[in-house]
C-alpha cells in the first residue's frame, strides 16, 4: 500500500516549525556549539526502542537533542573554514528535492531534474566565462569535483600516448607527472591518492602562495621528467591569502609541454563572475577542467560541488557506463552519471538552478563582490587593533592575522571562540600561528562586521 499524504503531514509541519525556530535563533545565539559530541551521544545513543515511534515525535526529539550541538554556520558572523550559508530559494528548493525523491542519474527517468541541472550548468559556464559545451557534473563537494577533473586528465594524457586505461588499468602505465604549487590545498594530494597517481612534483610559489610560471617551466623541463604524460594543477583562491595563480602564463607553460591543466577553484573560481576580477583571472578559460563548490560562495545547501570539463570526450569515458537497464533518452547531452563518480544521487544541481534564478546575473556578481568587500572591511578594522597584523594581501575573501608571537595568537583565537559572538578558526601559514578569517556567507552585513571586530578586540584584551 502506498504512503498517503497525511502520513507525512504532521512530521513535516513539525520540521518546518523547528527549522523556522532555528533560523530565528541564529542572530542571537552563540555561533559555536554549546555541547561536544561525546556529551550529546548519551541522548542520541539511547537504546533503540523495541517498537515504532510516531514520526512527528521523532522530529521533535531530533530537534531537541541536536540544538545544543549545532554550530551557527548560517550566521553572518561565522568565518571558519570556507563555509557559506544557504540562500532562501536554495533552501526551499532543497526541501522540494527531498520531497520529490528523484534519482538524478538519468535523463530518461528524471527529465525535470536533468533539465534543471543542465540549465544551471549552462548558466554557470556563461557566468564564469568558461567554454560553452563543457560538461558540468554535480558532485558531493569540491573534493570530488577535483577528483573528476583529475580523473579526466588522467584518462586523456594516457590516451594520447595510446595507453588504454579502461582495458588494462594503471599497472605498467607510464608515470603521470602531476605538478602543483607549494601552497595547494591538501585535497589535491588526497585526490591524487584516490586516483593512484602518487605524490606530486611541488613547484615554488611567491609570498602569497601564487605558483610561479618560471618555476613550473623549470620543473617540467627537468631531465627525466620532460616529455612524460603530465597534469598541472593550478589554484584560484589560496587557503590563507585568497590569491590566484597566474592563469594565462601558467596554462601556456603547461600546454606548450602537452600537459592537462586542472584548476582547483573551490571558492575562488566564483570571482570569474565579477568584472572586478576578470583581469586577475585572465586566461582561466584556457584550462581543461575546473572544480568549484556551490556551497562555499553561491550559498546553496550541502552537498554541491561542480566539476567542469571542457571536452566531454575526456570525462565520459572515465565515468560513463552503458548497460541494458540504464535507458538513454538522448545520447547528445549525456546522462548525469557519465560526468561524476555516482550512478545514484539526489538532484543537487536543482539548488544551483534556484540560487542562480533568484539572484540573476547582477545578484550573483553582487554576492561575490560583497563577500570580498566584507573581507576588506574586516582586514581594515583589524589593522587598527593594537598588536594585530594582517599578513596577506586581501585580494578576495581571506584574511590571515597574527597577534605577535604564536602563543598570543593561539590565546586570542581561543578567547574569540569562547566569546561566541563570532567564529574564526586558527591555522598555520608561513611557519606562524594565525587567526584565519574566511568570508563566505551571503547574509554577512556591516553590523556583522562591526560585531566581529568588537569580538576580536575583546579577545585581544582577554588574551593579553
Amino acid at each position: 500500500m502506498s504512503a498517503q499524504p497525511d502520513a507525512y503531514a504532521e512530521a513535516l509541519e513539525r520540521a518546518r516549525t523547528h527549522a523556522m525556530a532555528w533560523l530565528a535563533s541564529i542572530p542571537s545565539r552563540p555561533v559555536g556549539p554549546r555541547k561536544r559530541a561525546e556529551e550529546l551521544l548519551a541522548g542520541f545513543g539511547a537504546p533503540l526502542p523495541d517498537g515504532p515511534t510516531d514520526p512527528a515525535d521523532v522530529v521533535d526529539e531530533l530537534a531537541a537533542l541536536a540544538d545544543p550541538g549545532l554550530m551557527a554556520m548560517p550566521s553572518g558572523r561565522f568565518f571558519g573554514w570556507v563555509i557559506g550559508g544557504t540562500l532562501p530559494a536554495a533552501l526551499a528548493a532543497d526541501w522540494l528535492v527531498s520531497a520529490w525523491d528523484q534519482n538524478a542519474g538519468m535523463r530518461y527517468a528524471t527529465p525535470a531534474m536533468a533539465a534543471a541541472e543542465e540549465a544551471a550548468g549552462a548558466w554557470l559556464l556563461d557566468l564564469l566565462g568558461l567554454p560553452a559545451g563543457s560538461d558540468v557534473g554535480f558532485t558531493t563537494g569540491a573534493t570530488m569535483a577535483n577528483f573528476v577533473g583529475l580523473a579526466a586528465g588522467r584518462q586523456q594524457v594516457l590516451g594520447r600516448i595510446g595507453w588504454d586505461l579502461a582495458a588494462v588499468g594503471l599497472s605498467g602505465a607510464p608515470r603521470i607527472r602531476v605538478f602543483v604549487g607549494a601552497e595547494r590545498h591538501d585535497v589535491i594530494d588526497l585526490t591524487l591518492r584516490y586516483l593512484g597517481l602518487g605524490g606530486p612534483i611541488v613547484v615554488d610559489v611567491d609570498d602569497q602562495g601564487r605558483l610561479r610560471p618560471d618555476a613550473l617551466a623549470a620543473a617540467m623541463d627537468e631531465p627525466g621528467i620532460s616529455g612524460s604524460p603530465a597534469i598541472v594543477c593550478l589554484q584560484l583562491g589560496n587557503l590563507h591569502s585568497g590569491a590566484f595563480d597566474p592563469m594565462a602564463e601558467s596554462i601556456r607553460v603547461a600546454h606548450d609541454r602537452g600537459a592537462w591543466v586542472h584548476v582547483d577553484g573551490a571558492f575562488g573560481l566564483w570571482a570569474a563572475a565579477s568584472p572586478e576580477y576578470r583581469e586577475a583571472l585572465a586566461g582561466v578559460e584556457l584550462a581543461d577542467s575546473w572544480a568549484t563548490d556551490a556551497h562555499k560562495t553561491l550559498n546553496v545547501p550541502y552537498d554541491c560541488g561542480m566539476a567542469i570539463v571542457a571536452d566531454p570526450d575526456a570525462v565520459r569515458p572515465a565515468f560513463g557506463v552503458h548497460t541494458s537497464y540504464l535507458f538513454q533518452d538522448d545520447p547528445g547531452p549525456g546522462d548525469a552519471f557519465e560526468k561524476v563518480p555516482e550512478l545514484s544521487r539526489r538532484a543537487r544541481g536543482v539548488t544551483v538552478w534556484a540560487a542562480l534564478r533568484s539572484l540573476g546575473r547582477s545578484g550573483t556578481v553582487q554576492l561575490v563582490e560583497r563577500l570580498a568587500a566584507n573581507a576588506r572591511a574586516l582586514a581594515d578594522g583589524i589593522a587598527l587593533i593594537a598588536g594585530a597584523e594582517v599578513l596577506n594581501e586581501v585580494v578576495f575573501t581571506q584574511v590571515s592575522v597574527s597577534f605577535g608571537d604564536d602563543e598570543t595568537t593561539r590565546r586570542v583565537t581561543a578567547a574569540l571562540i569562547a566569546d561566541g559572538a563570532a567564529w574564526m578558526s586558527g591555522s598555520r601559514w608561513h611557519d606562524r600561528e594565525i587567526l584565519r578569517i574566511l568570508v563566505s556567507n551571503w547574509s554577512t552585513d556591516a553590523d556583522d562586521v562591526s560585531q566581529s571586530l568588537a569580538a576580536i578586540e575583546r579577545a585581544v584584551t582577554t588574551a593579553t
